[in-house]
């Protein structure tokens, strides 16, 4: 069950899509929505690179703390009168801690909503993504900038392979594939398959035990190219919410993300929910 959702509030974009997305997904399942935005302290080391002046270095606080402020108030705006029971933080962090702080607070949270990094801008997102997909414990659904619609549930493809991820993601996705009018289970192989040599039964029996009729079909990574292969499928089907498991690899006590996760991060088109 959803009941409980939390919302990176976009500090640096008018257009409070993302904010707008996750009231969506709220309202679909009568869920409390938390918005967080984070004033973020510029380091000593920034402030000493960048020898600010004094009064230059107040001009930049309060800068930061209005552009936050905003966000916080376009995001309320966008909740009232929704009949939701919401609430709002503006949290105060050190941007290089921002993503660990919000991993942390994610965690008292059913599901997790962000946007997705825009191209050619520094905005921190990407960190964020991964803060919250393998320190929360948590779902995420990553929104894309290009979103121009709230949650929409014609058709939801799962990616399957059987891993731990895979499965983590599919029972979290659970009640958007309940929800959903059509549910794909997609198997994404090396080479062509036989035709009736389908894998994933035992996904699709499990999930028809639970109400849900899927569509199993294997598609083929053309040059191993997974990326481009579920995308296509996406566009070819009209998807509307991509469902995986978040991948990654430790490297010094940390986890960064995996080659197909950071590829399907970087050029979806629609919403992706992720579990690690």
């Amino acid at each position: 069950m959803i009941k409980d959702v939390l919302v990176s509030i976009d500090v640096g974009n008018q257009s409070n899509l993302v904010a707008q997305f996750a009231i969506s997904i709220a309202l679909k399942f009568k869920a409390h929505i938390t918005g967080v935005a984070f004033i973020y302290e510029p380091t000593k080391e920034f402030l000493f690179k960048t020898r600010l002046t004094e009064r230059f270095q107040e001009q930049l606080h309060f800068e930061i703390e209005e552009n936050a402020s905003s966000a916080v108030a376009r995001f309320e705006r966008a909740i009232q009168g929704v009949g939701l029971s919401t609430a709002s933080h503006l949290v105060r962090q050190q941007l290089l801690q921002r993503p660990e702080t919000f991993g942390r607070i994610a965690r008292y949270f059913d599901l997790v909503v962000l946007g997705q990094q825009r191209p050619n801008e520094l905005t921190g997102e990407k960190e964020m993504i991964q803060a919250a997909l393998f320190d929360s414990g948590r779902p995420i659904i990553v929104v894309p900038y290009i979103q121009s619609r709230g949650l929409t549930l014609n058709r939801v493809m799962v990616c399957w392979d059987g891993s731990r991820a895979a499965a983590r993601a599919v029972a979290d996705a659970m009640p958007f594939l309940g929800a959903s009018k059509a549910v794909d289970v997609v198997l994404v192989a090396d080479e062509p398959t036989r035709s009736g040599d389908i894998p994933g039964f035992d996904i699709a029996q499990h999930l028809a035990r639970h109400g849900i009729t899927t569509q199993l079909e294997s598609i083929y990574a053309a040059q191993g190219d997974v990326t481009a292969a579920i995308l296509n499928r996406v566009q070819d089907a009209a998807v509307d919410l991509l469902v995986m498991g978040g991948y990654g690899h430790s490297r010094f006590r940390e986890f960064v993300l995996g080659g197909v996760t950071r590829g399907i991060l970087a050029t979806m088109t629609i919403p992706v929910l992720l579990s690690h």
